[in-house]
């Protein structure tokens, strides 16, 4: 214990990591990261946006980590000299939720293509982020497995984050995919339900990544490293899993 103590009393300074509503809004950083500052000394600012803004972000220099869901848009960003190295963290999984009375009777579909697919024939309203994150990439990928191009009117495109696209849906009583951690701290349902889980499709991986030095050498690289050891190593998978909602589990450490 009296290193810890003396790390956090150190105040090494601090990172800016660029990562997604997801892992901010269900409470997950807020559980995880002071583990980590008092083991290190050294603070972590969140800044929580799409995942295509966070690689924006940290295609400019902003960021001095990163921590996305778009495991495909991760493994470019390295290839694209961005990143140095990029590794598996931890997973959830996307949940489709709308009206309780289900008009497009979704529940009762057996693979999520048949289930976006129903919502598409009933032409029942969708509400999507629009906003090129991570989820948004995700439920774009589920359309086009089921051969569908949505379109408006029932269609809605809001280019917002997942609370507020959630907040949308309860609204409009619309359907809309979510992932499951924003889904369980979401408290104003209203009359929506989760009507749709399970599919392995719906597989919602998230990966660390750490930023090129030779692009962008004025970042904190000797911190953010100590970040990305840290959520691979036992005591950070171990806080991972540690953290609940309402007695549930909400992510799943997977590092190797």
């Amino acid at each position: 214990m009296g290193p810890s103590l003396n790390a956090a009393a150190q105040n090494i300074g601090h990172i800016t990591l660029a990562s997604t509503t997801s892992t901010e809004n269900s409470g997950l950083f807020g559980a995880i990261i002071p583990a980590f500052t008092e083991a290190t000394g050294i603070e972590v600012r969140v800044v929580a946006v799409g995942t295509g803004q966070a690689f924006e972000i940290a295609r400019r220099g902003d960021a001095d980590s990163l921590l996305v869901h778009d495991t495909e848009g991760e493994t470019r960003f390295v290839a694209d000299g961005h990143g140095t190295e990029r590794a598996d963290v931890m997973y959830n999984d996307y949940v489709l939720v709308g009206p309780a009375g289900d008009p497009a009777a979704i529940a009762d579909a057996e693979t999520a293509a048949e289930a976006f697919a129903l919502i598409a024939a009933a032409e029942a309203p969708f509400a999507s982020r629009g906003d090129d994150s991570g989820t948004h990439r995700a439920e774009q990928r589920r359309w086009e497995a089921a051969g569908i191009a949505p379109a408006s009117p029932w269609y809605r495109e809001l280019g917002s984050g997942m609370g507020a696209t959630l907040n949308t849906a309860a609204a409009m009583d619309a359907y809309a995919m979510t992932d499951r951690a924003t889904w369980v701290a979401f408290d104003n349902r209203q009359g929506l339900a989760l009507l749709f889980e399970g599919d392995e499709t719906l597989f919602n991986q998230y990966g660390s990544v750490r930023i090129s030095p030779e692009r962008h050498p004025h970042l904190k690289h000797d911190l953010a490293a100590q970040w990305h050891e840290w959520l691979l190593s036992e005591a950070g998978q171990q806080a991972i899993a540690d953290f609940r909602v309402d007695g549930q589990q909400l992510f799943f450490p997977n590092a190797e």
